[in-house]
């Protein structure tokens, strides 16, 4: 894994790397080793004010909204393709900033990138630009015009996946986008930018500002940007939602869950368990807003779960990213761990019992960890079962009849994954067609890269992925056509005589 820090001192703007206007940095802080990993500039509200210009410039003037579909695929797939190729090394770039383990980061952090990308291709061979249809008063033409200029807001915990989500779909509908990624993982979006670049996308049509939340703030709020697309906390997610409404600005917001896992009384525990543990600590360190973070069990089978599902949490290896066993990594930051153990022990103050972890593992001295902790005795109304905590703390919570599962697991602010486990699998896609949450699974823990991806209630709006993740990136145009010409009447047969 690289060691050496990594350090920008120019911003990625127009496709040219050029001077910050101020003197601002960001420090990448290793969640590992608490050192300084790297820095970037911190871009003020000209260089916004210049990458937004530029993208404008690059969509209102430039060819890249104006190019056949065909040579856009082009340009999208080479990124794709560098990006597989480069694989290695953009997961190791990741786990240097955000501490994610290896063992996750290759395949949920760069490869889940690469998949990204290429089911957004796959996607663009069914996108039309235009159709015609028979409307009500005579043919419409149906058009599906580049939303425009994009701001894309990602986070910290999977960015380039994140990143991918947007970047793609806008990229191929003719987009030009504005980059801001989190100030704790800036330093693989310069590197993406580099291989946009080597890739053959035009100047202007991407740029990257890192910063901070001065930075990002300037971004939405700046008229030049036509949508904001932005995944990240509830809190964050309406601040753009308000700063979105001044201008009416497009908007489509990726935000948090405290998703469902329902363990129904006849599931067969030998595949339940591991997906939970997939679905949980395993998943980014907790670090997952899809994470199932709460786990419904028939009171029935509670004292089994509890003991199983307790010894393959105390089980998992935490320890350093690099190493390849390592299975729980680090929080993102001091705060983050403090965050995670803060709840604990509210939990702890609720009535919740600490079934295993539930504090700092005695032999991480250094780092930001937290031990994979199981909570039970849970109720659903307690504080600790209704927020997000984003780490390896997991609620346990019993319930009585499939009716007061289905009632527990809706009875939430968020609805944005979850799952359902039964040894009849028809009976658990029922049970799961009852759960108000954008994406559910039937005996076992994914995300589809092919399917639309979202949230109900405060998880957020729109979706990402599959075509859907296309159309969130184009405007509807209506052309109302003449009436096709009525035929001429046949001539009248001549008289005879």
């Amino acid at each position: 894994m690289t060691t050496a820090p990594v350090e920008y001192d120019k911003l990625f703007i127009g496709g040219r790397w050029t001077a910050p206007s101020g003197s601002g940095t960001v420090e990448i802080v290793s969640p590992v080793t608490e050192r300084i990993v790297g820095r970037v500039p911190e871009a003020g509200p000209e260089d916004v004010d210049r990458a937004v210009t530029a993208a404008r410039e690059a969509f209102d003037h430039g060819p890249w909204p104006r190019l056949p579909q065909a040579e856009r695929v082009a340009v999208v797939a080479r990124i794709r393709d560098l990006l597989a190729a480069r694989h290695q090394e953009l997961a190791e770039l990741v786990s240097l900033q955000n501490g994610s383990p290896m063992l996750f980061s290759v395949r949920g952090q760069a490869l889940s990138a690469v998949g990204a990308f290429g089911a957004a291709l796959a996607a663009a061979e069914g996108f039309v630009a235009e159709e015609e249809r028979t409307g009500t008063g005579g043919p419409v033409l149906v058009r599906r015009e580049p939303v425009g200029v994009v701001a894309a807001v990602t986070p910290w915990n999977v960015p380039q996946l994140t990143i991918a989500a947007k970047l793609a779909p806008a990229l191929l509908t003719g987009c030009t986008v504005v980059l801001k990624p989190a100030a704790e993982t800036p330093l693989d979006a310069n590197w993406l930018a580099e291989l946009c670049a080597e890739a053959g996308l035009p100047d202007g049509v991407l740029s990257v500002v890192t910063g901070g939340r001065e930075t990002g703030a300037a971004l939405v709020a700046h008229p030049g940007v036509d949508k904001i697309a932005f995944t990240g906390s509830v809190a964050a997610g309406k601040a753009v939602m308000a700063a979105a409404a001044e201008r009416l600005t497009r908007v489509s917001l990726e935000l948090g869950g405290k998703s469902a896992a329902i363990l129904l009384d006849d599931a067969d525990l030998a595949v339940a368990l591991p997906a939970i543990v997939a679905g949980t600590c395993a998943a980014n360190s907790g670090q997952a807003c899809v994470a199932l973070t709460r786990v419904l069990v028939h009171s029935s089978r509670y004292d089994a779960v509890a003991a199983a599902l307790g010894r393959a949490f105390a089980g998992l290896r935490v320890g350093d990213p690099a190493d390849p066993q390592t299975v729980v990594g680090p929080m993102v930051s001091r705060a983050q761990q403090q965050r995670n153990l803060d709840w604990i022990e509210t939990g702890k103050k609720e009535g919740a019992t600490v079934l295993t972890g539930g504090g700092v593992p005695e032999d991480r001295t250094t780092g930001w960890y937290v031990s994979p902790t199981l909570l039970g005795d849970v109720t659903n109304d307690m504080q600790v079962a209704r927020e997000e905590i984003f780490g390896p703390v997991v609620c346990l919570i019993r319930y009585e009849t499939e009716d007061e599962a289905v009632a527990i697991a809706n009875d939430s602010a968020y609805g944005l994954s979850g799952a359902v486990f039964s040894a009849d699998p028809e009976r658990a896609a029922r049970v799961a067609r009852r759960v108000r949450t954008g994406t559910i699974s039937v005996n076992g823990f994914r995300l589809d890269l092919a399917a639309p991806f979202g949230g109900f209630k405060n998880s957020g709006i729109g979706r990402e992925f599959g075509p859907e993740g296309l159309s969130a990136y184009v405007e509807y145009q209506t052309v109302n056509l003449p009436q096709p010409a009525a035929p001429a009447p046949a001539p009248a047969p001549a008289p005879t005589a």
